[in-house]
């Protein structure tokens, strides 16, 4: 069974994507965008507006409430040398709270453009800061594969969160092909973002507008957060000819006691805002059977182990178990690292539908999808081309029933 997911070609995964397709920018209104809806086989629009006369009291939707870092910085060196650095994840502190307060220094792992340009030495980034000039230098410190480990320091008593919203710019995706705007910096996070982290927005969730969630709230829909921050890896392409020789980039999850209680006692009905939302509930399932099975390690999910776990216990079972864990520790708090998978041929253990734009030719989200509704996945893109949907990170959104 294995053996055959990870055969799986990549080429069978893939449609034409016109570039005029692709949204180059938001709409004026969150809400505006058009709503693709897949259920029972059949297909029908709305606008998203309309979400909360589509969804009942009883359902519970999942956000992933990331917020989007301003990663990428444009450093000079003396002699007028532009390079770019982008952070990546955090690497001294490691945890990404302590990195983002800390104040004078801290090391990020990054990706550096124009890299043969530095070769040693610091370069600088002057800012303003309280009407005084400061200066964010970086240093090199060391090669991790691509990435290089940077050191950075600053003068002003302020922290590296601020010191990136003075210096650094959002990192908005590589297939827009232009630079972010000042609307960028608040239309691609979602208005319910809190934990900083993420070099990309979980785009299912820009839709959704302060109003349209004050609805579901009054209409009685459950909601729970839980945080993934989404790597530069989401835009890593699928390269090889079969999706076993992919590797899938890592990505952090820090859920709270409060959701693994919710999915405990309410394990029906589950929505996923996006797909990060769908692979941290879907991880979370299989941690939960990891420490069923006695595995101390059961906060680190591989690429494919969910394929290779016992299938037989049910979310309450594997809640439970988290639950366990959460009380022994008196914690509220669960960290941990997924690199899951999702294609064809996987059964999902805890959502039953989620709300997803429309992804990548040949990307492990399209697969995903098709995991989602089968070879449907043709019919609803085949669908959104001819009714005129926009495409990828600020493009329409669709609303998937899981094929069971």
């Amino acid at each position: 069974m294995l053996e055959e997911l990870k055969g799986i070609r990549i080429e069978e995964y893939t449609y034409d994507l016109p570039d005029e397709r692709i949204a180059k920018f938001p709409l004026e209104n969150r809400d505006a965008s058009k709503l693709l809806i897949y259920e029972g086989g059949k297909i029908r629009e709305r606008r998203f507006y309309e979400v909360p006369d589509m969804l009942n009291a009883g359902q519970t939707l999942i956000f992933n409430n990331t917020k989007v870092i301003y990663a990428r910085i444009l450093f000079q060196k003396v002699t007028g040398a532009a390079i770019e650095v982008f952070c990546l994840e955090p690497y001294l502190p490691a945890d990404y709270v302590r990195n983002f307060a800390a104040v004078k220094s801290c090391e990020w792992k990054c990706m550096v453009g124009n890299l043969k340009k530095w070769k040693e030495g610091t370069i600088v980034c002057p800012y303003h800061w309280e009407g005084i000039e400061g200066q964010l230098r970086a240093t090199r410190m060391k090669q991790e594969g691509n990435d290089m480990i940077v050191r950075f320091d600053w003068d002003s008593p302020i922290s590296f969160s601020e010191v990136l919203e003075h210096c650094g710019k959002i990192p908005i995706p590589p297939y827009l092909n232009r630079d972010s705007e000042e609307d960028d910096k608040i239309r691609y996070q979602t208005v319910y973002s809190k934990n900083e982290g993420s070099v990309a927005a979980p785009t299912a969730g820009l839709h959704f507008s302060l109003s349209v969630l004050d609805r579901l709230r009054a209409k009685g829909t459950m909601m729970g957060e839980l945080t993934l921050h989404v790597g530069a890896g989401t835009f890593k392409p699928v390269k090889s000819e079969t999706i076993g020789e992919h590797a899938m980039h890592t990505e952090h999850i820090v859920v709270q006691r409060e959701l693994v209680e919710h999915l405990y006692e309410c394990p029906d009905h589950i929505i996923a805002v996006g797909t990060t939302s769908v692979r941290s509930l879907e991880s979370l399932y299989w941690m939960g059977v990891k420490r069923l099975e006695g595995d101390n390690d059961f906060n680190l999910l591989e690429q494919w182990e969910a394929y290779t776990l016992p299938r037989h216990y049910s979310l309450r079972e594997a809640m439970a178990s988290l639950l366990q864990w959460y009380k022994e520790r008196d914690a509220e708090m669960l960290k941990a690292q997924t690199t899951i998978i999702i294609v064809p041929g996987y059964r999902f253990r805890v959502i039953s539908a989620m709300f997803t734009n429309f992804h990548q030719p040949q990307s492990t989200l399209l697969l995903l999808v098709a995991a989602a509704i089968g070879e449907d996945w043709k019919k609803i893109y085949r669908y959104a081309l001819e009714h005129d949907f926009r495409f990828l990170s600020y493009g329409d959104s669709s609303f998937l029933k899981i094929k069971k």
